[in-house]
């Protein structure tokens, strides 16, 4: 590895681990919003049809409102049919990470106010803020690159951050202005970003090349460089890079993918669950040791093909978050068909949940259920933590992925215009 990687390793890891600050309860969290006029709910991105269906966060989840977040589909479409070179982008993201659809609502978070939501567009390049009472546009930031992906917004609302994926940048945006605050590099194809607790760092995971065909784990090194990047979140540079490949390589798993997926904290930060290219699982990874402490193989669906190439974007299983209390995890097994939630002490996974080919996994206001989006059917499904079984499912547009919490409102059922 790299010196530059392995300097003040430990001691920056035991830094991270002993800044982080308790997290505010759902409840907590809840009561603020009440007191504000505010009604917490659950926005749904539909990516391919370019809405946000808005749900309840609790109970039966019941459909609050839906947004259109391509009002401005007509001018943006003219500026890529006038420009070569942005065409070629545009249909690059068509047929290739949008399986012959365009991306229009991949990330989204609600601004402190509840007045406006923010919504990275892939195939537009760019996040833009929607007025929740008018649906139309407040700003609109266009990326470096080509195309925009997962964002994470700062503890306390007011900091965006998006993955520019083609660029290997990550851009930080003032969430009520747009305004640029500061960007960081990043590996190849940049992807989760995750903050911490207390809002002092940003952790970014970059995915590498996820649409060639040289699948096959010898090929894997033509698949970029793949690491996490960690961020001071007030100047933006460099803190640590965590490879995981040496990692992976150190306990015998020189076959598995570094492209680090969808990933979660432990409550107090000391921990971190994480999906990896091409696996039916995930691995634990400690923060303060920097080493990769436990790995789980959940089960394969026998209908599931063993050609990797029809694996979409290259994961099996993409999605994860964990119950409040840190006492269960819930996993999206996503080209297996199914979710499933595992008991982080001794990580035995409870019923498969049948689901179709699941996203994204999220967690409900009240910290209850595990949110799970079917992108192959349309829907949210809600998975109790407590008994592992599906509770309910609601019908969305068309291939929901991130689903976020966030807040409208109180007496919002969706733009007036627009």
């Amino acid at each position: 590895m790299p010196a530059f990687r392995t300097r003040h390793l430990c001691s920056v890891a035991a830094a991270l681990a002993l800044t982080v600050a308790a997290p505010a309860t759902a409840a907590t969290a809840a009561t603020d919003a009440s007191s504000a006029g505010l009604r917490e709910v659950l926005f749904v991105g539909n990516n391919w049809d370019g809405t946000a269906d808005v749900i309840k966060s609790t109970g039966d989840f019941a459909k609050v409102g839906r947004i259109n977040v391509v009002p401005d589909k007509s001018q943006r479409m003219a500026e890529i049919n006038a420009d070569p070179i942005k065409w070629i982008y545009f249909m690059a993201i068509r047929n290739g990470v949008g399986e012959g659809h365009d991306q229009f609502a991949d990330d989204m978070y609600s601004t402190p106010d509840g007045n406006s939501v923010v919504v990275s567009r892939p195939s537009f390049a760019d996040v833009v803020s929607i007025d929740l009472a008018t649906g139309k546009i407040n700003w609109r930031f266009a990326v470096s690159g080509y195309r925009s992906d997962h964002m994470a917004v700062s503890p306390d609302g007011t900091r965006v951050a998006v993955s520019a994926s083609t660029a290997n940048t990550v851009h930080v945006l003032d969430i009520a202005t747009g305004k640029q605050l500061g960007k960081f590099s990043t590996g190849d194809k940049p992807h989760e970003n995750i903050f911490t607790k207390d809002g002092k760092y940003i952790w970014n995971m970059s995915i590498g090349d996820v649409n060639t065909s040289l699948d096959d784990p010898s090929a894997d090194w033509t698949k970029g460089d793949r690491h996490i990047t960690v961020v001071d979140a007030t100047t933006y540079k460099q803190v640590k890079v965590i490879d995981m490949r040496d990692r992976l390589d150190a306990i015998g798993l020189k076959n598995f993918s570094d492209a680090v997926r969808p990933a979660v904290f432990s409550p107090d930060e000391s921990k971190l669950y994480f999906q990896v290219s091409f696996f039916n699982g995930f691995l634990e990874y400690d923060v303060a040791t920097d080493k990769i402490t436990r790995v789980k193989t959940l089960p394969k669906n026998p209908a599931t093909s063993e050609d990797r190439t029809t694996w979409v974007n290259d994961s099996r299983h993409h999605g994860i978050s964990m119950s409040p209390d840190g006492a269960k995890l819930c996993v999206a097994g996503t080209m297996d068909d199914y979710a499933t939630i595992v008991d982080r002490a001794t990580l035995q996974e409870g019923e498969l949940v049948t689901a179709s080919k699941p996203y994204w996994a999220t967690v409900s206001g009240d910290g209850k259920d595990c949110i799970v989006s079917e992108s192959g059917a349309d829907q949210v499904t809600a998975i109790d933590f407590a008994t592992g079984r599906k509770t309910v499912s609601v019908p969305v547009g068309d291939h929901p992925q991130r689903v976020r919490l966030g807040h409208v409102q109180a007496d919002w059922t969706g733009p007036s215009a627009g």
